[in-house]
């Protein structure tokens, strides 16, 4: 029995409209102009932007590279089932959307010319959604990853585990509600606010930071062993390794263990290589040729990025002064704004935004002390407003009332027999 939205049995990987981030195989030979190379039919790349049939991927390595969408099939065949799903899932409660908030760098005062205008917000499931055997999604996103809503429930548990992104869609000035349980959230809002940002906002981004810095140190090694084997092409695999436990800072309790971890490292680097389908075997001797050939426009990864760093940065500044002050303040102002800025453009080398989030912690510690914010969230005010949403829900449905929660709710997913 299939537990899911009907019509999935004979879907066509290269129809489906394939959200923001699906993992893809290429199905032709591609040149790119700019640098005349070949990618080859069958390279593995990241969704990264659509537009009608034009699909932008990213390939690590090459960039940017723009096909068709008849050009890409999901990398598995379940991507291709959860892109159907989400499709689905967002035609249909589209209309039940009850809160809106313009999200990210422009509710941050942080945009350019390139920043894109995202949206958060929350929706309310049609009574009859939560009655059968389906499972109903919790989350409606768009296929370009730009816009996502979380059902009601979810996030009023999100908000009471503090989550950034809920309190900030809940507290951003340019929240809307499209429906009144949408004001109920906003009335409400205040239940789920506690020293807990403490943690979800303040000690998450220091977290992240040392994760950064820790990133950084490997993308390094990564860059200083494509460069030997670039130089020095019959240097084996403890060659290389000896080489690195020589220049690595990392601790080991002996100079055996030193070497065992740099050929770990080597091993993992091109394991992960292989994995994003820039080598063509999982083996020392495939790096050793990518480092000849193509490595040269080797990105750094996703996480290392200028955009991260920044962000969590504002993450820090956003809870001590929530912590201190009462208010949230999401949008950035001054020096600090400008600050932010350069960092984004990657104008700041990261161990100097590392520096100064150590020298952000001592302020986060002595807000968390000082703040008259409660400790723990109002949940007996947060279960009440949940409540008031579902008979509510159950009141339009019953009464049939007009709009998308009574005569023109969509129809429920049906369960068939997937046979």
């Amino acid at each position: 029995m299939d537990l899911r939205i009907r019509s999935l049995d004979h879907l066509d990987a290269r129809a489906i409209a394939l959200p923001h981030g699906t993992e893809v195989v290429t199905r032709v030979d591609r040149m790119v102009p700019s640098t005349e190379r070949r990618i080859p039919q069958g390279t593995i790349g990241r969704v990264s932007r659509t537009s009608g049939d034009d699909v932008d991927v990213t390939i690590v390595g090459i960039g940017v590279v723009r096909y068709a969408r008849s050009e890409l099939s999901p990398r598995r065949v379940g991507q291709a089932l959860f892109a159907q799903r989400r499709a689905d899932a967002w035609e249909a409660l589209q209309p039940c959307i009850v809160l809106d908030a313009t999200v990210g760098s422009r509710a941050w005062g942080l945009a350019d010319e390139a920043s894109d205008e995202d949206h958060r917000g929350v929706f309310a499931l049609p009574f009859s959604w939560g009655l059968g055997l389906v499972a109903p999604p919790e989350d409606l996103v768009s296929a370009d990853g730009s816009a996502t809503y979380w059902a009601a429930g979810k996030a009023i548990r999100q908000a009471l585990r503090a989550d950034p992104n809920t309190l900030e869609m809940l507290f951003l000035p340019n929240a809307r509600a499209v429906d009144p349980m949408g004001e109920w959230l906003l009335e409400a809002r205040d239940a789920f606010v506690s020293v807990e940002i403490y943690g979800t906002f303040g000690r998450y981004a220091l977290g992240q930071l040392r994760r950064l810095e820790q990133g950084l140190r490997l993308a390094e090694h990564r860059a200083v062993v494509l460069d030997w084997l670039r130089a020095e092409p019959e240097l084996t695999l403890d060659m290389v390794a000896a080489k690195l436990a020589a220049v690595s800072m990392r601790a080991a309790p002996t100079e055996a263990d030193r070497i065992h971890q740099a050929k770990e490292y080597v091993k993992q680097l091109y394991r992960s290589l292989f994995d994003q389908g820039l080598l063509p075997s999982n083996e020392f001797s495939s790096l050793v040729r990518f480092a000849r050939e193509g490595a040269a426009d080797l990105d750094l990864p996703r996480e290392l990025r200028p955009k991260n760093a920044y962000n969590l940065l504002r993450l820090l500044a956003t809870a001590t002064r929530w912590l201190r002050e009462g208010e949230p303040v999401f949008e950035m102002e001054g020096a600090f704004r400008e600050r932010l800025l350069a960092i984004k453009r990657g104008l700041v080398p990261l161990a100097e935004v590392l520096a100064e989030a150590d020298a952000m912690t001592p302020d986060l510690e002595l807000a968390k002390r000082e703040s008259k914010l409660p400790k723990r969230p109002d949940i007996a005010r947060a279960d009440s407003l949940l409540r008031r949403i579902g008979e509510e829900l159950a009141r339009r449905w019953m009464n049939q009332e007009e709009g998308p929660f009574g005569r023109h709710a969509p129809p429920a997913p049906e369960v068939v027999w997937n046979e």
